[in-house]
Order: C-alpha cells, then structure tokens, then sequence
C-alpha cells in the first residue's frame, strides 16, 4: 500500500486538501520539477504574472523566472538537503500587458514519491506596490530634509528627477515652473532631458487660458508638456509623457512636474501615478522659493509702489560706484510740496493712490535703465547713469513736469508740485551717504527758496549742510567708540582760592578731522537728535571720574555737568543720576546739574517736575550763562535752583566799563538776595579777581585759575596746591595791579 501510494506522485499534488491549498495563496506559488518542467501555478502567480495556467503548465520554468535568477543561464543551484532554499531575492520583470513588477522570490527543494523526485518551489511575494509606497516616502523624507538644510530650488529639483528616474529606467524627468519676472517657463532637470528639449520648454509661456485650464483640468499639463516638443522628444527617442500641475497654496498653478519615457509599454499605470505623488514635494520646494523671493521682495521694495527701497538703493549706488571707472550719473531726489495736505483733507487711501501713480509716472518718464526709488513718505530718489552737462537739467524738468501733471481720483482734481535735489558722481561724494546727502541737502534748499523747482548740490549752503552731515556721522561713530573726552575747569571760592568743585566739558578729538570745538559739536549734537546721548554719557563719565579721584586720595569737592532742554523732558532722569550716584559711592551734593536759559523757556509741567525731583535727591541745580539769554526774574524764582552762573560777557571790561560792573552787581546782589551761590566765568585778570572779591561774587573759574585739564592733569593741579599759589598775585581791593601781571 506504502509502494503504491509513493508511485502515484500526481496524486499526492492533486489531492482534496493540499491541491486547494496552494491554489488559493496569497502568494505567487510556482511548482518545477528536476527538468525545470512547471507543473504547478496557483492564482495568485497567474495574477502576478499576467500569463494564463493553460499558457504555463508544463513549459520550462525559465519562461517565468527572470534571467537574473540565473547563473550563466543555468537554473540556480539547489542545496543537497530536502527543504534547502537560497536567500530571499529581490526580482523584477515586466507583465505582457506593460506592467513593471517587483517582488521578493524565495525557491526551495523538496522532495517528493518513494522514488525521492525532486520538485523545485517557487515563491514571489509581489512587492511592487509596497516598494513604490516606500519610494515615495523615502522621496519625501530626502526632500523634506533637503528643505530644511535650506537647499537652493535647483538642487531640490535634481534631487526629485534623480529619484524619479531610478524609479522608471529610461525616464527623464523635469519640473518646469513659472518665472514671476519674465512669466517664462524655467526648467530644472537632470542630462537625462535632452538640451533641445529643454530649450523648447523655456521658450513657451504659460497663458493665463493656460493657467485657468489647469486649475480645472490636471490632464492639461501633459499638452503644455508635450505639444510644443513633441516632435523634437520623438526624434530623440522619448514618445511618451506623463505630467501633472503644481499648485501652490491658492490652487493656483505655479509649475508642472513632467517625465518622458522612451517605452511606456513597461510600467502601466505607474509613470501617472508616479509623477501625481511627486506634485506634493514639488509644490513645497516651489512654495519656499516663492517665500523666500517675496521676503526678498519686501526687503529690497516699497510694498505700496513696488519701486526700490532705500537700502536697495544704497546698493544699487554702492554697484554702480564699484562698477564705475569713467563713467558719471545724477541722483535725482524729488520730494512732494504739501503732500500732508491731502493726507488730512482727502484721506490715506487717496494719498497712497497719489503715491502709486507718481510711482507709475516716474517710471514712464525716467529713460531706460534708470533706477526708481521710493525713499520716503513722498521722497523719491531717480538715478540715471550717464547723465551729464545739459542733460541733468533737462531730466530735472521733465520728471517735474510729470509729477505735476494733473490727478484724477475718486473725482478730485489735484495738482502737485515737487522740490528737487541732484547730486552728481563722482563731484558730490565718493560713496552713497554722500551722494544722498547732498541730494538731500540740495533738495531741502530747493523747497525752501522756491517750491516746484530744483537745485544743484555744491553752493556753500550746501558744504555747510553737508559738514554738518558728516559731522553728525562721525560724532556718532566717535560716541559708540568711546573717542568723546571729559576735561575739568577747577572753580575757586573768592577770597581763599579753595577748590569748589570743577565744570565737566566735552572735548572731541576725531582720528581724522582733529580737534573739534565744544559749540560746533554740541550744536550739531542738537541737529542729528545725539545731545541727550551725549548727555548721558558725560553724566556717567563724570561720575566715574570722581569716584576714581576718590579712591586716588584726590578731593574735588563737586562737579558740574551741563544738560540741555531735552534731558529735561525725560521723567527718567533723575532715577538715572541716582542710579549712577549709588553706583559710584557718590553723596548727591558732589553732583551739581547745569541747565541753560532755554530750559526755562521750555518750562512745562514735565520739566519742573523733573528738576524738583533732581533737587530733591540733594543734588545741585546751577543756571548756567544767566542773562544772556531768555532770563525772567518771574520765572528764576520758580526754578528750584542753588546757583547761577554769570556769563563771561559781563565782566570782559568790568574794570574800565561802569556799565558791566553795574550787571554783575545786581546779578550777585540777585543770587545773594535769593539764597543761590553766584558762579562768575571767565576770570582771566588778577585785576578781575580782585574786583569781584569787592562785589561779593562766591565762585570764580577761568583762565587765571586753570584751564579745562584732562583727569590726570586736574589731580596734579589738587595735589600742588590749585589756585593758592595765585594768592600773592591777588592784589587787595581798591589798589590797582602790576600792568606786568596781566
């Protein structure tokens, strides 16, 4: 029974209970016998591979199995023990109907029948789809990647036509989108996409029917892909094309993701999908690129006229200087009269509009290859290389005349005007900043003489505006880097000639423009808004000094610091000077604050509330240059002050002038009247001193004592006895002094 039933091997395949079995597997099962002879091929294998049973039993096994299963063409080599198997494989063959299969086949041996016949067992797990799913999401994950290494837009496209023609042999892939400058097509691809086919591309443009199609219609893509190089793709030997839209997040198209294939007939459905799951990535790449052009945009345009902002324009002069040689070219810098006048009568909205259509004006007058900007509220700057002579003026008047030429908006009539400067290169200035500032410069004497017209930079107005300008530049530089100096003016008390305290003053000296006096930077400190800086920084430095001298075992019993009307707004500035008081171990009557006659001038509810306040922290209050300015004697008796400073004007001829004794007389008699110490300045004659001991005055500073000395200096002058050794010049009042001495 045993023999029998191992002669009848058909019989043990095609039993009741195995042969179903098998038939029904997920898998693709093929069956061969020793003479590689199929003898089974269940469902799944004639699914898989697209071949009918009655096709396949019995034909030699090699018809399924692909070639690179093979060694040397020979069926691979089995083990010599039953259910031996060689390793998983990975394999890949084409179904007739084109479809690109993938899969994983495992084959092993058995044995079979008395006899011990040998059967071979094939095994092909169809992965194809599996394989694509992880393509795509390895695809995504390099992309992801890529974007986050901020890669450049060209390098992430490769990276996706790479990807994608390894997943389809013989494949060229492009993604082609749009360029918002010339509205062209640009193509990134690998060599794969022949240079002919490439070229045709960047030479179509998308039309806006083009645009709207696709938005409706994905199949549209393919023709703008193909239709304009079919014939040149076919001579090349690529006769198919798959292609879908790119959308951006507005659904609006921003590009087209093709591939070419040379033979299509291999992957069926595959290629569509393919690129279909690619548009994903590349409408992220696109995107980026779109977000990092438009913040280019914002930071180099004026987001209501879109022309150049000031910094572009900076750069632009900047590349045309570099790029100069010989060459020359005008700066016109044109500024709307009045412009506030519509603002407050008509509205914001019609101003911008006026702004627009400037914007628009400018442009269509201003010659070819001129440089538009918007600089400003109604500041607009237009640069014109190879503007020179004649041609300057007659550029001048022709934007002119365009900005003043009638507006029509939301039914108002309106007629501008507009000043403007011109500043020519290389004449007015080696670099941007200057080139703009005399403009600027030119601009602002243009609208003062006489509105509607313009002027040249180079007047003398012009120099004194443009000094100011590079002053203010380099004063600002000089504060940041510490170049700004305190020196100190010893003030002594009449009669004993005892140190009082000495009066802070900033001294300046620029690496390249020397020795800047006190009145010229101060004033233009005022101008370019840098006095309470300045301000600050000599509070600071002083105290500081003093805490030094201190710790050198050098007394200087108080300084004076002079503050301008600015401070004085600041309802912070008297927790800053106790701030630094404490900072520096400084008791507040060490700290005596100058202000000036403007200060009084300016008084509002503010500014006496600060000065009540530094008065109240201890510190002193001091006048400085009293009658010289707005003096109020009303006034005066308002302010919380414990000194004032007579100006050095009233006691220039205070021996020979019945007059300048008479003021500084009551100036003395008024500060002793109203319990404040009166500081005389500019002292400069033993006759002087003498004469103001006479009167009464409580504190003298100038010359005859001591100049304004540097820190160190200054300990020299306390540590040798200061003014004392003046004393025995000091002739007694009423005797007149040694002409000699003078």
């Amino acid at each position: 029974m045993k023999d029998r039933t191992q002669m009848r091997e058909p019989t043990a395949l095609t039993t009741d209970i195995l042969l179903p079995a098998l038939q029904q597997a997920v898998d693709a099962l093929v069956i061969f016998d020793e003479h590689d002879r199929i003898v089974f091929y269940n469902d799944a294998a004639e699914a898989l591979w697209g071949l009918p049973r009655d096709d396949i039993m019995g034909r030699d096994v090699t018809c399924l199995i692909p070639l690179c299963m093979r060694h040397e063409g020979e069926r691979p080599a089995m083990g010599d023990v039953t259910g031996d198997a060689l390793p998983v494989r990975e394999v890949a063959f084409t179904r007739p109907d084109g479809e690109h299969v993938c899969g994983e086949l495992t084959l092993s041996r058995v044995r079979l029948g008395g006899r011990g016949q040998t059967y071979h067992v094939a095994v092909v797990k169809n992965m194809t789809e599996e394989m694509r799913r992880t393509g795509i999401l390895s695809l995504q994950a390099e992309v992801i990647h890529a974007l986050t290494r901020d890669m450049a837009l060209d390098d992430v496209g490769h990276l996706i036509c790479r990807k994608v023609e390894s997943f389809l042999p013989g494949s060229a892939a492009a993604l082609m989108f749009v360029d918002g400058e010339h509205a062209r097509w640009q193509v990134i691809a690998t060599p794969s996409l022949p240079p002919r086919i490439r070229d045709a591309l960047r030479n179509t443009a998308p039309t806006p029917a083009d645009r709207d199609m696709l938005a409706t219609t994905p199949s549209h893509a393919g023709r703008l892909a193909w239709d304009n190089c079919r014939s040149i793709c076919r001579s090349l030997g690529l006769h198919t094309c798959y292609a879908t839209p790119v959308h951006g997040p507005d659904r609006q198209m921003v590009g087209i993701f093709a591939v070419y294939l040379r033979d299509d007939s291999r992957f069926g459905a595959w290629p569509q999908r393919l690129v279909g799951a690619c548009a994903p990535f590349c409408a992220l790449a696109l995107e980026r690129q779109a977000t990092r052009a438009q913040i280019r945009q914002l930071a180099r345009h004026d987001t209501l006229t879109g022309l150049l902002n000031r910094t572009a324009l900076h750069q632009v002069l900047t590349d045309m200087i570099a790029q100069a040689a010989n060459s020359h070219f005008a700066v016109f810098m044109i500024d709307i009269n009045r412009f506030r006048d519509i603002n407050d009568t008509l509205g914001y909205a019609v101003a911008d509009r006026c702004l627009v259509e400037i914007a628009q004006r400018l442009r269509m007058t201003a010659p070819e290859g001129c440089t538009i900007s918007r600089s400003g509220g109604d500041e607009f700057v237009v640069v014109a290389p190879e503007c020179t002579g004649d041609q300057v003026p007659a550029l001048a008047r022709t934007l002119l005349a365009a900005v003043g030429q009638q507006f029509h908006i939301d039914h108002n009539r309106l007629t501008l005007t507009a000043s403007m400067g011109i500043s020519t290169f290389p004449r007015n200035g080696p670099d941007s900043e200057s080139l703009l500032g005399h403009a600027d410069t030119a601009m602002r004497l243009a609208r003062r003489d006489r509105r509607g017209g313009f002027r040249m930079a180079g007047g003398a107005r012009d120099h004194m505006a443009q000094d100011r300008l590079v002053l203010g530049a380099a004063l600002r530089d000089s504060l940041a880097h510490g170049l700004l100096h305190l020196h100190y003016q010893p003030q002594v008390r009449t009669g004993t000639l005892e140190l009082s305290g000495v009066e802070a003053l900033a001294r300046w000296h620029h690496p390249r423009l020397g020795d800047i006096f006190p009145t010229r930077f101060i004033a233009v400190a005022e101008e370019t808004g840098q006095v309470e800086a300045i301000g600050h920084w000599a509070l600071a430095e002083a105290c500081r000094q003093m805490a030094r001298w201190d710790h050198a075992g050098v007394h200087v019993p108080a300084i004076a610091v002079n503050l301008s009307a600015m401070h004085f707004r600041n309802r912070g500035l008297p927790a800053t000077i106790a701030a630094l008081l404490e900072a520096h171990g400084l008791t507040p009557a060490r700290l005596t604050v100058e202000i000036t006659e403007s200060v009084m001038m300016e008084c509002c509810t503010d500014t006496m509330d600060v000065l009540h306040a530094i008065r109240k922290l201890g510190c002193g209050l001091s006048m400085d240059d009293f009658g010289t300015g707005y003096s109020s004697l009303s006034r005066l008796t308002q302010l919380p002050l414990t000194e004032i400073k007579m100006d050095r004007s009233f006691i220039t001829n205070l021996e020979h002038d019945p007059n300048e004794r008479a003021v500084a007389t009551a100036v003395i008699e008024i500060g002793r009247r109203l319990g404040m110490t009166v500081v005389t300045e500019g002292v400069e004659t033993l006759r002087q001193c003498a004469l103001l001991e006479e009167l009464g005055c409580d504190v003298m500073q100038g010359y005859l004592f001591g100049e304004a000395l540097t820190a160190s200096a200054m300990a020299r002058w306390v540590r040798h006895g200061g003014a004392t050794a003046a004393r025995r010049m000091v002739p007694p009042p009423g005797h007149a002094p040694d002409r000699g001495a003078n």
